[in-house]
């Protein structure tokens, strides 16, 4: 994160964490002081940069395949997870509250909606002005969003009635059929996806950020991220970010979509695709 930072510009990164890890298994139960504490520490390294950090529940609407308030965990109980994460950030205005990653195959957008605002109203209640990344159904797919969940999600408020700091979290990738598992792009998404979009936050005065995007690195991929990558950041008045993935755990010489930059001495190169289209000078 250091380089990125430093030698790349980036001002945000998202941080997946498991829901079961952070309370060791025990549905509705506290933070696990060793597990959390782990995890706090790639917060804390994250904010030490300076850069915006994401706590991203990277559990698809789910605890073991049951979906949250549709015959899984109850809302309370994924209340009680982000009223404790909020707690523990509450004074940290660069930490932002990723309430979901990708949720899919929800039945109900409506009863999804109400987990939602369940959660919003408990973190306002500790956190009065983070950012909260408020996800769809179908992956979060930001092709999907305006006509699938976007007109359920539109009801989430503050307790004050404002949506202020609400932004809704979308993803989308550029391969065949949008799974993020091909070296190779065919789409810059703007005209099926990233356009109508913007019209629709336009029309409704909300914002979104595009938490999960990225491609292989190849020169269809380069051609085409970079023109995502350019259209978003001309409609910055709805769109506030962008974040690649992914970078870290995953093997630069096996992942796909690795965005793992390799280290001669103390000197880091970027990927190709991040050099092209994400580093600040691309």
């Amino acid at each position: 994160m250091q380089h990125f930072s430093k030698d790349d510009g980036f001002n945000i990164f998202r941080l997946p964490v498991g829901w079961q890890w952070l309370v060791n298994n025990q549905l509705g139960g506290t933070l696990d002081a060793t597990n959390f504490g782990k995890y706090d520490q790639l917060v804390q390294g994250c904010l030490a940069t300076g850069a915006a950090c994401v706590i991203d529940i990277h559990n698809y609407a789910r605890w073991n395949g049951q979906i949250i308030g549709q015959g899984g965990p109850t809302n309370d109980q994924f209340v009680n997870l982000w009223t404790q994460l909020a707690t523990k950030y509450a004074s940290q205005e660069k930490v932002m509250f990723g309430l979901m990653n990708e949720p899919h195959d929800v039945p109900d957008i409506n009863k999804w909606a109400d987990t939602v605002q369940a959660v919003v109203t408990a973190i306002r209640g500790v956190a009065k002005s983070q950012l909260i990344l408020i996800p769809g159904n179908d992956w979060t797919s930001a092709q999907a969003f305006p006509t699938k969940s976007g007109p359920a999600l539109l009801k989430v408020q503050n307790p004050d009635g404002t949506t202020t700091g609400l932004i809704f979290d979308v993803h989308k990738y550029l391969d065949q059929d949008n799974s993020g598992t091909h070296t190779e792009c065919v789409t810059d998404n703007i005209s099926t996806a990233f356009s109508p979009l913007a019209d629709w936050l336009r029309t409704n005065k909300r914002q979104a950020i595009n938490t999960e995007t990225g491609g292989g690195n190849t020169a269809s991929c380069e051609k085409y991220l970079c023109q995502q990558v350019t259209f978003m950041n001309q409609n910055s008045d709805v769109f506030i970010g962008i974040v690649g993935w992914s970078a870290g755990a995953f093997s630069s010489q096996t992942y796909e979509l690795s965005e793992v930059p390799t280290k001669n001495g103390n000197a880091w190169t970027d990927s190709a695709l991040v050099k092209a289209c994400l580093a600040k000078s691309a």
